[in-house]
C-alpha cells in the first residue's frame, strides 16, 4: 500500500491546488492534532462536487486543511461549512489560514465540545465529516445520523485503526474506533463501507424514511 500511495501521490504533485505539506509549512503553530492526507482531501472534493451539498458539518477542525479543502469545492455554488472544535489555540490558527486561503466567507467556527454543541444543531446537514479525538466516534454517533438529512453523506476519518501498523502512543483510540465501525456497520437506517485511503475513510448515506 505504501508504493501505491507513493505513485497516487507523485501523479498528483504538479496539480495545482492545495496541497498538505505546503498548507503545514504556511501555518505556525506546529502542535495540532494530525490533518488528513492529500489523497483523503481529494475525495472529500470529488464527493462534495458529486453531491452538491448546501451545508456540511465539520467535527475536527486542527488547522483547517481538510476544512480548506472542502470549502474551495463548495464556493462556486454558495454552500456553506460549520467546523467544530475544541482547542482555541488551534481554532485561532484555523482561522488565520482560512483567510490566507480566501474561504472564511463560507466557514463558521465554532470553539466548542462536540457532545456539548451537536445537540444544539438542527438536522440540516447535507454532508458530515468526522476526524475529532476518536475516543468521541462512538459517543457521537447518534447525533451524527440524527443531523443528516435523509440521503446525505455521512464521512469518517481514520477507521482501520484497529487493522494498520500504528504508532503505539496511538493505540489507546483501537478500541473506540472498533466500537465505531461496529455502530455504523450494523446500523439500519445508513448504507456504508470503509475505503482504504489514508488511515480508512468511512462513506455512509442515511436512508430515506
Amino acid at each position: 500500500m505504501e508504493r501505491v500511495a507513493h505513485y497516487i501521490e507523485a501523479l498528483y504533485a504538479e496539480k495545482k491546488g492545495l496541497n498538505k505539506k505546503e498548507y503545514i509549512d504556511q501555518t505556525a503553530l506546529k502542535a495540532f492534532i494530525p490533518v488528513v492526507d492529500d489523497d483523503v482531501a481529494r475525495i472529500l472534493q470529488l464527493l462534495i462536487m458529486l453531491k452538491r451539498p448546501a451545508r456540511i458539518l465539520e467535527i475536527g477542525t486542527s488547522i483547517g486543511y481538510s476544512t480548506s479543502s472542502m470549502a474551495k469545492a463548495i464556493q462556486t455554488w454558495d454552500g456553506r461549512i460549520t467546523s467544530i472544535e475544541y482547542d482555541e489555540r488551534v481554532a485561532a490558527q484555523a482561522q488565520e489560514n482560512f483567510r490566507r486561503e480566501g474561504v472564511d466567507d463560507v466557514i463558521e467556527l465554532v470553539i466548542d465540545d462536540a457532545r456539548k454543541a451537536l445537540p444544539r444543531l438542527e438536522p440540516q446537514y447535507d454532508l458530515i465529516f468526522q476526524d475529532a479525538d476518536k475516543h468521541l466516534y462512538p459517543d457521537l454517533f447518534e447525533e451524527c445520523v440524527r443531523l443528516l438529512k435523509p440521503g446525505a453523506l455521512f464521512l469518517a476519518e481514520d477507521t482501520l485503526f484497529p487493522v494498520i501498523d500504528l504508532d503505539p502512543k496511538w493505540h489507546g483510540l483501537i478500541a473506540p474506533i472498533e466500537r465505531f465501525n461496529k455502530l455504523i456497520a450494523g446500523d439500519e437506517r445508513i448504507v456504508s463501507t470503509i475505503l482504504p485511503v489514508g488511515d480508512g475513510l468511512t462513506i455512509a448515506i442515511k436512508k430515506a424514511p
